[in-house]
């Protein structure tokens, strides 16, 4: 299986880059957070507010576990690295990227995270969500890419460079 999944914090650029990189490459392109709503008929931020935490992670669970595909770039939400069963999947059926960006510059980007249909705890700060799922990101990652400084073009271009890289060792 040569997929590439994209993981990394809300806002570093997941949907966007994954989007542009599946035309590269010649592959299909998913967004997961897409396919929850999809398969749920709701928005994330409703399926948050009504199944609450630990049922959004149910299900966020069980669709990217169920992922099926080849050639596809999987776009995965945020919180996806707290699924076990769908990261454990996803490395099986290609190669993780996680996108990585400082705390101060995803603060820049990041706008309401409620909105955005972010993942929080009560009471949880950006700081504190980054601080608990940096290590996670770096344990399912196969490639890291740090995207710091860089505009999508040039996080596009770094993610190809290491891709060719892995591909010729």
């Amino acid at each position: 299986m040569n997929n590439i999944t994209l993981i990394g914090m809300p806002g570093v650029g997941k949907s966007t880059i994954g989007v542009v990189l599946a035309k590269i490459l010649g592959y299909q392109f998913i967004d997961s957070d897409l396919l929850i709503q999809k398969q749920e008929k709701r928005r994330l931020s409703d399926i948050i507010e009504q199944e609450g935490y630990a049922g959004f992670m149910k299900i966020e669970n069980r669709v990217n576990a169920a992922i099926d595909v080849d050639d596809t770039v999987i776009a995965t939400g945020g919180s996806v690295v707290y699924c076990e069963d769908a990261m454990k999947h996803l490395k099986s059926v290609g190669t993780v990227v996680y996108l990585k960006l400082s705390l101060e510059s995803l603060s820049k980007r990041l706008g309401n995270l409620k909105g955005r249909g972010v993942l929080l705890k009560e009471g949880q700060t950006l700081k504190d969500l980054y601080e608990e799922r940096t290590p996670l990101y770096e344990k399912y990652a196969d490639i890291v890419v740090d995207e710091e400084g860089k505009n999508l073009e040039a996080s596009l271009y770094a993610v190809l460079e290491i891709l060719k890289e892995k591909e010729s060792n």
